[in-house]
């Protein structure tokens, strides 16, 4: 398996040799040459398979540079009932029958984003073990992909995390839950700002080549492409679950800010997975639905972006989105270039007139925003009628999937976090704290470490450089 750039600007590559990379030297992002299409008896005999032996089966379709008895000792390593909770790793839960909630939230930091990242903190163990090489890994996160790549990378030898989060914007749990780590190798640095700044930031460090290579900046942000392809395995993995046969199609509603969990599908989908539609849901910062009704992919400012009370879907520039628009254009870099041109000047791109529009639909993809009393009314109904408690970005992935319900087709709701991190709402919708998971009662009352900064990429570059080299 090879992989190329969107943007047409860098020689066919390896998985090991994009797996500590973030944005390709072009500025586009890495994606395979081809997906691996899997048949019918496949998935026959996928189906029956535990969870780490599904990951393998799929993942060595993506990763074949890596000896196969590694990788399957790396995925075994990773996903085991001791980290996230159960043998199932994702269990399905059933509220009736066709309507399903994915658990993707058992993992260190009750978020689904440990799925990827416990993965790809042995991943770069492995490969920096062998090279003997450093890493400084720089991300950028709106909540939880911080706080899973530092859980997931805390006490690495030869790794130091710099994550940026904006200042303020995060929930209380959240904040704590990355600030209060102490490891000698974990850096926050929380910016004034909203996230797109901090990802701006890690976008505009990589594309500095001459810094990227002398600090050996790596990243975690779903521009990394492990972390996609480690989040295919559960589309797979719910959709047994939910069918007994794989002659039936499924629907998944996924919560989506920055497009890299519901890109997952979308490599699930091309792979041969029986999804009907792919239901993407925002919060008010409604870019990605602005984009799949009407055609115009308009990235908000700062100031246009809103906080809300799913915080982590507070983004208006989904940077992974780009994947999508590649295949969407029969993978004509020159027109992702082109496209991408307007969008990094801060204007916005229209496909409404375009054959490119209508071809949407060939995906699967609809789409639904949410907001704030929609949310709190979801969380309160689905706690009234299942006895579940979800959290506020689930919400809004439930919110709008219930919209575009289909009779006989099973609809798979990907959950986001536990409820115990947004406890605010959670008190609103149903009267009461959430209850916290053993280990985190006393979270916000523990010593918190961080710098705050300006959104100032020279401010940043000289915090990895004062860091990076002091270690």
């Amino acid at each position: 398996m090879r992989y190329i750039s969107t943007r047409g600007g860098m020689s066919p590559k390896s998985f090991s040799e994009i797996l500590l990379s973030g944005l390709s030297p072009d500025g586009g992002l890495a994606i395979p040459e081809a997906y691996p299409c899997i048949t019918t008896a496949e998935l026959d005999t996928w189906r029956d398979m535990s969870y780490p032996s599904l990951a393998f089966e799929i993942l060595s379709r993506f990763v074949d540079d890596i000896p196969a008895d590694d990788l399957r000792s790396i995925i075994h390593q990773t996903y085991t009932p001791e980290i996230f909770g159960s043998a199932d790793i994702t269990p399905l839960k059933t509220l009736e029958p066709g309507l399903h909630i994915l658990g993707l939230s058992n993992g260190p930091t009750l978020a689904f984003k440990d799925i990827a990242m416990q993965l790809l903190g042995n991943l770069f163990q492995y490969q920096l073990e062998k090279t003997r090489d450093e890493l400084n890994i720089l991300g950028a996160t709106s909540g939880d992909t911080g706080s899973s790549a530092e859980y997931a990378m805390r006490g690495k030898h030869g790794i130091r995390v710099f994550m940026l989060s904006p200042w303020g914007k995060m929930s209380r749990f959240q904040t704590a839950q990355m600030f209060s780590l102490q490891d000698s190798n974990i850096f926050n640095i929380a910016i004034r700002g909203v996230f797109d700044d901090c990802q701006d930031i890690v976008k505009a460090v990589s594309n500095d080549h001459a810094f990227k290579q002398a600090h050996r900046i790596g990243t975690v942000n779903s521009i990394n492409w492990a972390r996609i392809v480690a989040q295919v395995v559960y589309y797979f993995k719910g959709y047994f679950a939910a069918t007994k046969t794989n002659n039936e199609q499924v629907s998944f509603a996924v919560p989506s800010g920055n497009f890299g969990n519901i890109c997952a599908g979308h490599v699930a989908r091309m792979m041969g997975l029986p999804i009907k539609h792919l239901i993407l849901a925002t919060n008010e910062n409604d870019v990605l639905d602005e984009f799949f009704r009407t055609g115009v992919y308009r990235p908000r400012t700062t100031v246009e972006t809103k906080h809300t009370s799913s915080p982590s879907m507070d983004i208006s520039k989904a940077s992974n989105f780009e994947r999508f628009i590649f295949d969407l254009t029969d993978r004509n870099a020159n027109q992702v270039t082109e496209l991408w041109a307007e969008v990094d000047q801060g204007n916005p791109f229209d496909l409404s007139g375009t054959p490119l529009f209508a071809k949407i639909q060939d995906y699967g993809f609809i789409s639904g925003s949410s907001n704030h009393p929609a949310r709190i009314a979801t969380i309160r109904e689905i706690y009234q009628n299942y006895h579940v408690l979800v959290d506020t970005h689930t919400a809004d992935g439930i919110k709008v999937g219930m919209a575009h319900r289909e009779a006989g087709i099973p609809l798979i709701c990907l959950e986001t976090a536990q409820a115990a991190k947004f406890a605010e709402s959670i008190v609103e919708a149903i009267g009461h704290e959430p209850e916290r998971p053993a280990g985190f009662e006393r979270l916000e009352d523990l010593p918190q470490r961080y710098v705050v900064k300006d959104a100032d990429v020279a401010a940043v570059k000289a915090y990895i450089d004062e860091f990076s080299r002091a270690q």
